[in-house]
């Protein structure tokens, strides 16, 4: 429990050093006002905007806004409140003090709210993550073991050479090739599109409808890598175990080859293959962008590159932060998860 707490102290002083690092970078990229009104706009209406989205404001201030709109505990006015429409529990006079839901402003070009925007999109990337996870470690770990159990055979070299293959390749290169490959050059054998999201709309009854087939392709892409690392550890961590005296007993009570692999073999050698699971998952989470704008995928990557295209900095300042607390809350549940699969750890 006391690491749990560490771990989410340490989460907190994270979390500003990314906000300031993005906030940072962002500075030197154009003019949101222009871009918001074109280069036609007249000089008054430029005023306004950048006084409305506190870009006429010193840098170090626009941070502190920044950081008092999505920080939960903050002090507002009641104006603020009202115009922003802020969700929780406030006390005081004009300037009060409260514990709200934090607010992570509006996009600049669809002036909707960026919650809203990354909630929309993070099904999608949550379920495109989960299906490549999943795909990665039914393969990662099947093929981990049986090249442990075949060392130094054909099969261990394949399996060996294939992952460095995998871990080797970028990801964004994988995607060109496999939508290329399956999307267009056979596709009239696959059916896979280049591009498509997770629901379509039909072009004649104008309804939506759910295209799983379109989530095969960048999904598999998005796998191939944590799969290779996961195949890798899985096979270092098997041999580990395979030569321990708990193992030799095993066999020597008469138990199947099968039962002293997948009961007692595979268990203890999970521990460095979790690891990379959680920080992959959590990586894919967060960092799926390339795949997503290769694929069309509508998820958080998409969304976030095409803000950034834009200038839209509450949506991609936004995207940072929230995959940053996935990041953060993926690797404190792998804590969780290391004690459950070995007791020793606690």
């Amino acid at each position: 429990m006391n690491s749990i707490l560490k771990k989410i102290f340490y989460a907190l002083l994270v979390l500003p050093g990314v906000l300031a690092l993005v906030f940072v970078m962002f500075q030197g990229f154009g003019d949101p006002a222009r871009l918001i009104v074109g280069q036609t706009g007249d000089k008054k209406t430029l005023d306004n905007i950048r006084k409305d989205l506190y870009l006429d404001q010193p840098k170090w201030k626009q941070f502190l806004l920044y950081v008092n709109d999505v920080s939960p505990i903050s002090i507002h006015s009641s104006e603020d409140i009202k115009k922003k429409n802020l969700k929780g529990f406030f006390v005081g006079g004009e300037k009060k003090i409260g514990l709200k839901i934090p607010y992570l402003r509006k996009s600049y070009q669809t002036k909707q709210d960026t919650t809203a925007v990354l909630a929309e999109a993070l099904p999608a990337t949550l379920i495109l993550a989960l299906t490549a996870m999943v795909f990665a470690c039914f393969f990662g770990i099947l093929l981990g073991v049986l090249s442990a159990m075949k060392k130094d055979t054909w099969i261990d070299k394949t399996s060996i050479l294939a992952s460095i293959a995998g871990i080797s390749a970028p990801s964004f290169f994988i995607a060109i090739i496999v939508a290329y490959v399956f999307g267009f050059l056979l596709h009239n054998y696959t059916g896979f599109n280049i591009t498509g999201s997770l629901y379509e709309i039909d072009e004649v009854t104008g309804e939506k409808y759910l295209a799983v087939k379109n989530l095969i392709l960048p999904a598999f892409t998005l796998g191939v890598r944590p799969l290779a690392v996961i195949a890798q550890l899985t096979r270092s961590s098997m041999l580990d175990v395979l030569q321990q005296d708990f193992i030799r007993t095993a066999y020597a009570k008469g138990l199947s080859t099968k039962a002293v692999i997948f009961k007692h073999a595979l268990r203890n050698a999970l521990n460095p293959v979790v690891t990379a699971i959680t920080g992959w998952f959590a990586e894919l989470l967060a960092g799926a962008f390339f795949i997503e704008y290769i694929f069309g995928w509508k998820g958080i990557g998409k969304v976030t590159v095409n803000a950034l295209e834009k200038l839209d900095y509450p949506v991609v300042m936004g995207a940072v932060l929230l995959s940053a607390i996935i990041f953060i809350t993926i690797n404190i549940l792998a804590d969780v998860l290391y004690s459950i699969i070995d007791p020793r750890i606690k």
